[in-house]
């Protein structure tokens, strides 16, 4: 009964957006206001940076059964967002329930796919892995049409989208599933010395690969240290402290600015069952500032120092998993059989280690995104991406960024600023559009 009647509220209350490009000089604000539900932010936050779109400030309200969220955002280029078209689908999106909800179930849930199988790796770190799983593949018929590979504290995960090379489409036959998958685990157990490898194939589910990498590390503990890197400096610096007074708990967050790092934070609240009631978010030139006031979806604060500290863990692991170690190296070129397996296996043989990875293949043209390490983490050699360039062609194969500089982010804590600190003791329920982006 309470879940039809919550049905019904909705129903009446279906999300209403504005959109105004006025009202700031350097941002298109967006006002979401809608009945509350668990995981509504992340599903909007996701939405938004599907669209390519920076969140650059945002203010999160969400008491009494109803939210308001304002999002600051610009495109990848620091823009507004010019295009009417582009304005028009978000709005519309977003305020009819029907086509909300299916955009945000094909991408946060979980819908059929035939189009494509879906395999999911995690596993122990090594240099090589994804040239091997690529090899694999490969010998076994099937063409990587879209992957996304992230490493974080000696684990690997992987989501490959794969299809049958003779069919162009999903692997059904369950014999030869069953093949690939043994070959893989064979792969993936090769040199673990920690945590038993996880893998699942299926051409019946998708999710959304970079929620579902997150969960993945996340169950795979990924959040705790090997005793190799018990020591290593965080650059992400979270507080829990408690808020008795308004019996919530404050989540404080001050890490270099990147694209999507709201979604990663989100993300991981919401998959620990955690709920944000309120939040403040301002990005600038080097840090960004986030600062959350969260439940238990049972409707309690944080209660002991054990879940403190484990918050404060998974929430720097979100944030680690996708910065951008190592020397990226951008690759675009015409699709064919085979190509990942190539293009991994020339990486491997000139020493390199591949950090993180996105593949995509459209109409033909591969995109290929690799963030690449010498075998021990460190910068590579410029000698070793001529070689390489060499081999593969430098028209094909670009440098993204400088050689000459550092090729990770430091590693010192960012300087503070308490944006927060403006807004305590504010009402986030009376946040209303204003002729200002200050």
């Amino acid at each position: 009964m309470d879940d039809e009647f919550a049905k019904l509220i909705r129903r009446m209350n279906p999300p209403r957006v504005v959109i105004d490009n006025d009202v700031c000089e350097h941002a298109t604000v967006i006002q979401v206001d809608s009945v509350n539900r668990h995981g509504i932010l992340l599903q909007v936050i996701q939405f938004l940076t599907d669209l390519n779109l920076v969140i650059t400030k945002a203010y999160i309200s969400s008491d009494g059964g109803y939210l308001m969220d304002v999002f600051y955002v610009t495109d990848i280029d620091g823009n507004k967002i010019g295009d009417k078209g582009t304005v028009s689908y978000i709005k519309t999106t977003v305020e009819t329930n029907a086509s909300f909800s299916n955009s945000m179930r094909s991408s946060v849930g979980v819908v059929p796919s035939k189009e494509y199988t879906t395999i999911e790796l995690t596993g122990c770190d090594r240099p090589g892995l994804l040239s091997e799983v690529s090899a694999v593949l490969t010998d076994h018929g099937c063409n990587v049409v879209n992957a996304e590979i992230w490493t974080h504290n000696a684990r690997a995960a992987a989501v490959l989208h794969v299809t049958d090379q003779s069919s162009g489409s999903a692997i059904e036959d369950p014999k030869r599933i069953q093949k690939i998958k043994k070959l893989l685990c064979n792969v993936l157990g090769g040199n673990s010395d920690f945590m038993t490898p996880r893998m699942s194939i299926s051409s019946a589910r998708v999710m959304h690969k970079e929620r579902r990498l997150h969960q993945m590390l996340f169950a795979d503990r990924d959040f705790e240290r090997p005793e190799s890197l018990k020591y290593k400096s965080s650059t992400p610096h979270v507080t829990v402290l408690d808020c008795s007074d308004r019996d919530y708990t404050a989540v404080i967050i001050r890490s270099k600015d990147r694209p999507k790092l709201s979604f990663d934070t989100v993300c991981s609240l919401t998959d620990m069952q955690y709920v944000v009631y309120h939040g403040t978010v301002i990005t600038g030139r080097m840090e960004a500032y986030q600062e959350y006031y969260i439940k238990h979806v049972d409707g309690f604060p944080i209660s002991s120092e054990a879940e403190k500290q484990r918050v404060i863990a998974c929430l720097e692991a979100a944030i680690e998993r996708r910065t951008s170690e190592g020397l990226e190296l951008e690759l675009y070129t015409d699709d064919r059989f085979g190509l990942l397996s190539d293009i991994t296996r020339i990486l491997r043989e000139n020493g390199l280690c591949i950090r993180r990875a996105e593949i995509s293949t459209k109409c033909g043209k591969a995109k290929d995104t690799f963030f690449v390490t010498d075998a021990s983490g460190n910068p590579v050699d410029p000698k070793i991406v001529d070689s390489i360039q060499h081999q593969i062609g430098q028209t094909r194969l670009q440098v993204k960024g400088n050689l000459n500089m550092p090729q990770k982010l430091p590693q010192e804590a960012a300087r503070s600023f308490f944006f927060g600190n403006l807004f305590k003791g504010r009402s986030f329920q009376s946040f209303k559009l204003i002729k200002s982006c200050s």
